[in-house]
């Protein structure tokens, strides 16, 4: 064994080691969208310049900390997300409005004297104040009270507690401790109070929280003038019941926010669906991964056994830095999970088809000589296809936000790890198995000892694909505009992220007709509501946004057309977040194929950069294309899946480009055209079986993955084919076309015409 081998080998331990150590002793984070829960995105709304800012938002973040922890919370998340929101992830909370009751309110509480009554009685009355810094606002009863400038604030507020007066027969009320100069403070307040006469509405004090009166109480005639209530202790008492006097002490403990907040995005899942998208997952994951690997090791025998035992480690080592990063795992994160698993299942295919031309084209071949030269070979073109991937999900890291971020976050992960898995794991396996000696005597059995059916049958077949490269750019021409037409004609159907609105997804008990249920939400005075269904107990409802009044109208609406409705998922986005997360979702993927064309010019030619960008371009329009024909929803899982897509396609693209520069330096006399030829017949065994084992992961998470599932696993099948189809038949002729041209044009300017094929 050679040293390199030996250092592969303790890598490879090390690292399978370290990353089953994380995963055995740190859990990882998994989404709402998996486990259930409220996730509230707050955006702080200054009201001087002097407030705008990081430092305002992180001071209302320690607040709201505070408020989160008082709420009893298990396991909260809360983080800053750019200058100005804060996003809270509440796991196992299922009522949305209390929570952002809690938590937007700024809670500016206060204590005013009153110093008398102001004209009319009823709620509509607006009187003025006498003097400008007096106030007039309604006590309980409706009657409006004139009030002096505040005399304590919520800052001098030691302690609130919620307790029920059993003794006095009071019912619940809140008792308020002051600090510090607050003791005297309410000490000078009652007191001057107290010269007015019994029933006097001067001889009151009033509590004010955001504006609004919530107490009003007489001072006990036992308290004389000037002395004031001494101790610094006082009741909040009032109609309370015990969830409003708790919310009350809570609010007042968690002090005042620096700044008001405003909910811009609130997020709602069901425990059930969450434990539903787990198992479904969980489900299609075994099954695609048993499939896969029962392929691989059919095909290419023990290399792929040994293959099989690298994709273990690989989906290992990505739990295991996803724990240890503490990154988040949600629903459209497993996206990059998909794409890298593809991804290191190409690798270990490039290696293997490389070592079968390697052991075909040597007069003294032997396994372990083929294998090194197979990983020497297909090295360029893994590296290649891995750092477009990785450039891409940098990208989106740091310029996208919300889903499309986190699928930077786990394709980062896992294009590495899979890296890590196909050229250290695999290939420790496969020097340790290959160098055994009852294998030198059996070579076929590494599955690298022959060059393969299919590739036996392309040769034989003498197939010449890029004879007329214009015909295949005709097909794809035809294909883009069919799906294009889609977009046109139909329209895309975008999800609340990227419009802004409410959407509500039910299980009901029995089926519900969508079109019944649209004439019912339009009769109770939505008219502008989509409804879907999905299965046969699931209905969703996607409206403007509402209120909690109009989205509690809705679900009884639902309720009275099935008996029963649990509600498994409840959405609300801002418009302005929406447009947001559109605007950047686009620029991100605009920077990300810019980026890559650029890589792809530099470590290629501009020719081979343009050809694939414009491949990638033509996979984009086809697959948001047929999703407007299909009627599909444009969200956030969608766009995860597109992603992957234009993963794929790059990665096929990059290894049929690797190999025609290879062809072209070893043949540089030989026809563009028919080098491209060979270099797509060489690469057609590779990329049919990488994408017969991507296949049966999708197909697994189509059937198996559940409704959170379909539409990801139908786009990524889509996709699938769309891309390898691009890669072969539309960058390749694209490419063969260009380089071309110049030729055509250096010969018409000699006066000579080029030979026309025949």
């Amino acid at each position: 064994m050679t040293r390199a081998q030996r250092i592969r080998g303790l890598l490879a331990l090390a690292a399978v080691a370290l990353s089953l150590y994380v995963a055995l002793t740190v859990p990882v984070h998994l989404g709402l969208d998996l486990r259930g829960g409220t996730q509230i995105v707050l955006e702080t709304r200054p009201t001087a310049p002097a407030d705008a800012g990081s430092e305002a938002t992180d001071r209302t973040l320690e607040v709201l900390r505070g408020r989160v922890d008082a709420l009893g919370v298990a396991e909260p998340t809360l983080a800053r997300s750019g200058s100005d929101r804060i996003v809270v992830e509440l796991p196992g909370v299922q009522d949305p409005a209390k929570a952002a009751d809690v938590l937007g309110r700024t809670a500016q509480l206060t204590f005013h004297q009153v110093l008398g009554t102001a004209g009319g009685s009823d709620d509509t009355a607006e009187p003025l104040p006498k003097r400008p810094r007096q106030r007039v606002l309604a006590d309980e009863s409706g009657r409006h009270l004139r009030l002096g400038a505040a005399s304590l604030t919520g800052k001098e507020v030691e302690e609130a507690a919620a307790r029920f007066d059993q003794q006095g027969g009071a019912g619940w009320q809140v008792a308020v401790d002051f600090a510090g100069s607050g003791r005297d403070g309410w000490a000078r307040l009652t007191g001057r109070a107290a010269c007015q006469p019994v029933g006097d509405p001067a001889r009151r004090v009033a509590i004010v929280l955001d504006d609004k009166i919530i107490s009003s109480p007489q001072v006990d005639p036992a308290v004389g003038c000037g002395s004031g209530i001494s101790g610094g202790s006082t009741q909040i008492t009032g109609s309370f019941g015990a969830d409003e006097a708790r919310q009350l002490a809570l609010l007042i403990n968690g002090g005042a926010l620096p700044v008001p907040v405003e909910t811009v995005e609130q997020r709602t899942v069901g425990p059930t669906l969450g434990a539903e998208a787990i198992t479904a997952s969980a489900r299609a994951a075994a099954v695609g991964t048993a499939l896969t690997a029962l392929f691989i090791i059919v095909v290419y025998r023990l290399m792929g056994a040994l293959a099989t035992v690298a994709l273990a480690c690989y989906g290992l080592i990505s739990y295991a830095a996803l724990a240890a990063l503490g990154a988040t795992l949600t629903l459209p994160g497993l996206a990059g999970f998909v794409l890298a698993v593809g991804m290191a299942v190409d690798a270990n295919v490039l290696v293997f088809e490389r070592a079968r031309e390697e052991y075909a084209a040597r007069l003294r071949p032997s396994p372990r000589s083929s294998l090194t030269a197979g990983f020497r070979g297909a090295l360029s073109a893994i590296a290649d296809s891995n750092i477009t991937t990785l450039i891409a999900a940098g990208l989106l890291f740091l310029l996208a936000s919300g889903p499309v971020r986190g699928f930077g976050v786990t394709l980062g992960i896992g294009v590495l790890a899979s890296m890590l898995s196909a050229l250290v794991i695999t290939r420790s396996l496969a020097d340790l198995a290959v160098s055994r000696r009852r294998l030198r005597a059996r070579p076929r059995l590494t599955g690298i000892a022959h060059t393969g059916a299919l590739r036996d049958r392309l040769t034989r077949a003498g197939l010449r694909p890029m004879r007329r490269p214009r015909r295949w750019l005709a097909v794809s021409a035809t294909l883009l505009v069919l799906a294009a037409s889609g977009i046109a004609v139909r329209g895309l159907d975008f999800g609340v992220e990227f419009t802004g609105g409410r959407l509500i997804e039910y299980t009901t008990g029995t089926p519900v007709d969508p079109d019944r249920a649209r004439s019912a939400l339009a009769d109770a005075g939505f008219p502008r509501a989509v409804v879907q269904a999905s299965g046969d107990d699931r209905l969703t409802v996607r409206t403007d946004r509402l209120t909690d009044a109009q989205a509690a109208t809705v679900t009884e609406t639902v309720n009275s057309l099935t008996g029963h409705a649990g509600k498994l998922r409840d959405e609300t986005i801002g418009p302005s977040l929406g447009k947001e997360l559109r605007r950047g979702a686009l620029i991100a993927l605009a920077v990300a194929l810019g980026a890559q064309l650029v890589y792809l010019a530099a470590r290629f030619r501009w020719l081979f950069g343009t050809s694939a960008v414009a491949a990638l371009a033509h996979d984009v329009v086809i697959l948001v294309g047929l999703f407007a024909w299909l009627g599909k929803p444009i969200d956030g899982v969608f766009l995860a899946a597109l992603l992957t897509v234009v993963g794929y396609s790059v990665n096929d693209s990059v290894v049929v480009f690797d190999r025609l520069r290879d062809l072209s330096r070893r043949d540089r006399e030989a026809p563009f055209a028919a080098v491209a030829d060979r270099a797509l017949l060489q690469t057609l065994p590779r990329t049919v079986n990488t994408g017969t084992g991507a296949a049966f992961i999708l197909t697994a998470l189509a059937v198996f993955g559940g409704d959170s599932l379909t539409d990801f696993a139908v786009a990524l099948l889509i996709g699938l084919v769309v891309g390898t189809y691009s890669s072969m038949f539309t960058a390749t002729p694209l490419a063969v076309v260009l380089h071309g041209r110049p030729a055509r044009r250096e010969h018409m300017a000699r006066g000579h015409r080029l030979p026309t094929r025949r």
